[in-house]
């Protein structure tokens, strides 16, 4: 084993990556390729407190040190151009060619193009990085008006964050409610009234026709109703798409992402997959997923750092998310799929309140607003396996914590 581990992708999943690998022992080269040239940084503040404070910095999400102690060689502003999986080989932009291993893909995801009249003109962003959230921080900088394409999680963040700034807002929606399919219609329509109250203008069932400019920049967007929104900046929004090229160019099993087994293996064995890019068949629901969260991006490249030193298992993390909307702190643990029930405890008016869901008598997923125990609490009855009956659910945290002390241990 003399050239060692070779991660694509210098983000959560692949920085954890190389953490992890060090933690468990592994004592060969260990080699961390970034498509950018900053140190890796936290994404998560770059939709809410980077955007609005001037001089603000990233975050890094481990100090310049922490390399070169444990001996891993960072490379910023590294690109892959091609894998030869036969070969145990990458091609390097530039010519040079890097030997490994292990390979483990921790390429993420990149923002969805939406093709429109007037995308390419200057002042219509979208948020990947660093080097987006400079450029939003500076044009807001100079603008009144915004437009939002996408009433997701990021745009909605995006939304609050430059509206508390002083920023006319709106976010324009294609379907008829905010967040998608990604939580409760009880939870989408209290952050929509949310948002609304703090002056941001939300337009669901709509979409932007085409971006209009004056002298190359964007100076408005037309909706499909007709109406001309005055914008010096429109953000895209509207989802990401897996970064799965290399992986499909050298030939590995694709499916919404870089199809993986329950140890974090691709389809040729010594190359593995964390993070955004991969897909693999949940343990709770039975189907295949591809989850977009810091947690699910850690804990697989924790596995895959287990699977490398001969000590994996099965992947059975239970997932959790959050987003900081406004006044709004979202937290969601499990998944929602197949939910055929649902048990709100707490009070909306309040903005603290919580979403259980169950399949039948069994709880698989709880979102929650403002109630931090709640979620909590959940992560816990998620990982133990224990369901909670509804009276115990309008108890509240307290009855929670009593149920789950009572279970017998193991």
């Amino acid at each position: 084993m003399k050239n060692g581990v070779v991660i694509v992708g210098a983000g959560h999943a692949g920085v954890q990556a190389a953490a992890s690998l060090r933690e468990e022992g592994y004592d060969g080269p260990v080699i961390l390729l970034g498509d950018e040239k900053e140190l890796p940084y936290h994404k998560p503040p770059l939709s809410k407190t980077f955007i609005k404070d001037p001089a603000a910095q990233p975050q890094p999400l481990r100090g310049e040190v922490f390399y070169t102690g444990h001996t891993i060689d960072f490379r910023p502003g590294t690109l892959v151009e091609r894998i030869d999986a036969g070969a145990n080989s990458l091609a390097l932009a530039g010519g040079e060619s890097l030997d490994y291993d292990h390979l483990i893909l921790a390429t993420g995801s990149r923002p969805r193009i939406l093709p429109l009249p007037g995308a390419d003109l200057a002042g219509v962003l979208s948020l990947r990085s660093v080097a987006d959230a400079r450029l939003i921080r500076d044009h807001s900088a100079a603008c009144e008006d915004v437009v939002v394409i996408g009433g997701g999680f990021i745009g909605l963040e995006i939304a609050a964050t430059l509206a508390a700034g002083g920023r006319r807002v709106t976010v324009v929606e294609a379907l008829d409610r905010l967040l998608g399919r990604a939580v409760a219609p009880l939870i989408a329509e209290h952050v929509r009234k949310r948002l609304e109250a703090t002056g941001v203008r939300i337009l669901l069932k709509t979409t932007i026709e085409r971006i209009e400019g004056e002298g190359g920049h964007a100076a408005g967007a037309l909706t499909s109703a007709g109406e001309r929104l005055p914008a010096k900046m429109v953000i895209i929004g509207i989802g990401v798409v897996p970064n799965v090229e290399l992986a499909e160019t050298a030939g590995l099993a694709i499916a919404n992402g870089i199809r993986v087994d329950q140890a974090m293996r691709s389809s040729v064995a010594n190359i593995l997959a964390v993070g955004d890019n991969a897909s693999y068949r949940h343990w709770q629901t039975g189907s295949d997923v591809r989850l977009e969260s810091v947690q699910n991006a850690t804990d697989q490249s924790k596995l895959a750092a287990r699977t490398i030193v001969g000590h994996g298992g099965d992947y059975s993390a239970v997932p959790w998310f959050w987003s900081d909307i406004g006044d709004m702190k979202l937290q969601m643990v499990g998944l929602t799929s197949g939910s055929d029930r649902q048990i709100l405890s707490g009070d909306t008016a309040e903005n603290r309140f919580s979403v259980y869901h169950f399949i039948g008598e069994r709880l698989v997923a709880i979102e929650s607003v403002n109630r931090p125990a709640d979620h909590m609490l959940g992560r816990k009855m998620l990982g133990l396996g224990f369901s909670p009956k509804a009276e115990q659910v309008a108890g509240g945290a307290e009855a929670l914590k009593a149920a789950l002390a009572a279970q017998p241990p193991g």
